[in-house]
């Protein structure tokens, strides 16, 4: 069986955003682990970071800073890290996607930033433990470790723990 010209490279590909966005208030914006998640600045403090996350079906949320300070403004109800989550990743992913990922119902209007927020909201989201900032922060740090290489074709000795899928002549 024939692979593809990707299936054999040492890249994988990337999928393009909905829409280009502004990585200085949300740099990091993720669909994984069952979460939206990410890491968002702080308005306050150009030194501290936001960790937020959103579970899909319960909508549990959590925001920390990054390490480990309850964000004040979620007490009950979404904080401004997690409303700019939300309305970074409808511009990363589309805004379908992810209440589709979410699983919010959305009646009588085309997602949106408001309708999804607004979905979850009318659910009464419990506030959950941040769990999930350790975990997130870590490849936030990550992704930024690899935007400091330069650029180059050679491989990454990180990723050279991939097997080989057909042999080399």
């Amino acid at each position: 069986m024939a692979l593809s010209d990707w299936e054999e490279s040492s890249t994988a590909r990337v999928v393009p955003p909905a829409r280009p966005r502004k990585l200085a208030k949300v740099p990091f914006v993720e669909l994984a682990d069952g979460r939206l998640q990410g890491v968002v600045s702080s308005g306050s403090d150009i030194g501290r970071v936001y960790v937020s996350s959103i579970a899909a079906g319960d909508y549990t949320f959590a925001c920390s800073t990054n390490n480990n300070r309850a964000c004040g403004g979620a007490r009950g109800s979404f904080c401004n890290h997690i409303r700019a989550l939300v309305s970074e990743s409808v511009l990363q992913y589309g805004a379908e996607r992810v209440a589709r990922y979410l699983r919010v119902e959305i009646v009588n209007a085309e997602p949106s930033v408001q309708s999804i927020i607004g979905g979850m909201t009318n659910t009464r989201p419990p506030q959950g433990d941040s769990k999930a900032a350790a975990p997130v922060f870590s490849r936030f740090l990550r992704h930024l470790a690899y935007l400091e290489l330069a650029p180059t074709t050679a491989p990454l000795p990180e990723m050279q723990w991939f097997p080989p899928t057909r042999a080399v002549a």
